[in-house]
């Protein structure tokens, strides 16, 4: 592992039952000297009794259970916490079900020696989705350009999970102020990093949909993301981006 760093591999879960144990399985093969932390929202698919096995049969391996479908961004942000809480140095967050390929792990610590915020891209050279249909992509790619254009951020996919923090940093990113609970979250706290002085540097990686399970994306969710984006470009208009809301996460 670059440096010694101590790297914790952050996976959160609902509903993964047929992923979950392949994927700590292939992000320990190319990864052997991370840490896994699976957070597991009380799947009622059985999720969280393979995630106390995997953490029985492995001590890299750590498995918490919150109480309910929280929301993936709660999540994020408790794993992000967790972590710097236990000792570690740098945390990975990637999704559970195969959409990011565990082999791009490494390449992303190296990456982190120079850079403390990386994103795995679909959007630069060398990164693009497998499986989509044409409307996904029209939604992804579109969605991407209009929030990076409206908040000026210099990256390309706001919206993907595959994310890599040096956890010294964490605090300047100011997590406590994000209220989106959903895969929002990505885009408000890549703003955040944006508000931090951080400047995100990007990985490709390339994208493949689920083989496994249900995907949780909806359209539903596309239309409280623009939400989302509005509301921080008024943000970012009026200077409030550590202004603490009256709720946060």
């Amino acid at each position: 592992m670059s440096n010694d760093k101590k790297v914790l591999v952050i996976v959160c879960t609902y509903n993964e039952k047929d992923n979950i144990g392949n994927l700590v399985f292939k992000i320990l093969e190319h990864a052997p000297d991370v840490n896994v932390l699976i957070i597991d929202d009380n799947s009622p698919d059985g999720t969280g009794l393979i995630a106390d096995n995997l953490a029985a049969g492995d001590n890299r391996v750590t498995a918490l259970h919150r109480e309910g479908k929280l929301g993936l961004g709660t999540a994020q942000v408790f794993g992000l916490n967790w972590a710097a809480r236990n000792g570690y140095d740098a945390a990975v967050t990637m999704d559970a079900d195969f959409s990011h390929d565990p082999i791009v792990i490494p390449e992303m610590i190296k990456a982190g020696d120079e850079h403390d915020y990386i994103i795995g891209s679909r959007y630069i050279p060398g990164g693009k989705t497998v499986n989509w249909g044409l409307h996904r992509k029209l939604l992804s790619r579109g969605g991407n350009i209009f929030a990076k254009t409206l908040l000026r951020i210099p990256a390309n996919d706001l919206t993907t999970g595959f994310r890599y923090l040096n956890l010294h940093r964490l605090q300047d990113i100011r997590l406590d102020l994000v209220r989106a609970h959903g895969y929002g979250f990505f885009i408000e706290s890549t703003f955040r990093v944006i508000a931090a002085g951080i400047v995100p540097f990007e990985v490709p990686i390339v994208f493949m949909d689920r083989q496994f399970g249900q995907s949780k994306m909806s359209m539903s969710i596309a239309t409280e993301e623009l939400g989302l984006v509005f509301r921080l470009w008024r943000e970012k208009r009026n200077k409030r981006s550590f202004e603490k809301p009256e709720q946060t996460i």
